[in-house]
């Protein structure tokens, strides 16, 4: 897989308004700048959501558990576009019915790598046909898992170092959806100003 670092990505301000672009290596070099991104929750007829554990090659939080699928639109690209083009390089499928169900802005800082995640982060969920088999890239996935969403919230209080930091705002947007643009999050993947329940999920340092 060609690598995406040189990609361009979609400034964008706490409202989502876009500014600019930058490529993906200059929006996640320290501090950060806010850029657009979404993530992807695939569900099963069970209600059950399916994971993927991140490729060890990732330059942000590799080998940790985060949600099916995510990414960045390219500038002016819809994130449902965006999110179905990313499902088949990601996990050979595609396209699926897709549904917004909120939006989530946090910050979260690698401590292994030291890069950052600033984004503003569509959450986007559908429905996985019975059909369809996942075949990940193993550049980009190194092991898929169904679960249950509570059970999800329950290791992300449990075992937080074993998630992405994002993953927790993408769990709230998807059980509780909302129109609303998400609070801003520190530096930590918590929400600012919040109790680490809401909006991050996990007490430590996304894509």
């Amino acid at each position: 897989m060609t690598s995406r670092e040189g990609h361009p990505v979609e400034l964008v301000d706490d409202s989502g308004t876009p500014l600019g672009t930058a490529s993906v290596a200059d929006a996640h070099h320290p501090p950060g700048r806010l850029h657009r991104a979404f993530s992807v929750l695939l569900t099963d007829a069970t209600g059950q959501v399916l994971l993927q554990r991140r490729a060890a090659v990732k330059t942000r939080f590799p080998l940790r558990w985060a949600n099916s699928c995510c990414g960045h639109p390219r500038p002016g690209e819809s994130p449902v576009t965006a999110a179905n083009r990313r499902l088949t390089e990601e996990l050979g499928i595609g396209p699926v019915e897709l549904t917004e169900v909120g939006v989530y802005v946090y910050r979260a800082e690698d401590p292994e790598t030291g890069r950052v995640e600033f984004e503003y982060d569509h959450v986007l969920r559908g429905a996985l046909p019975a059909d369809v088999v996942p075949d990940p890239e193993p550049t980009e996935v190194a092991e898929l898992r169904w679960a249950d969403p509570g059970e999800v919230s329950a290791g992300l209080v449990a075992e937080p170092q074993t998630y992405a930091p994002w993953l927790g705002g993408v769990i709230d947007r998807f059980l509780h959806p909302t129109d609303l643009p998400g609070r801003p999050t520190g530096p930590e993947g918590t929400a600012c100003g919040t109790p680490p329940a809401i909006d991050g999920a996990e007490p430590s340092g996304g894509r």
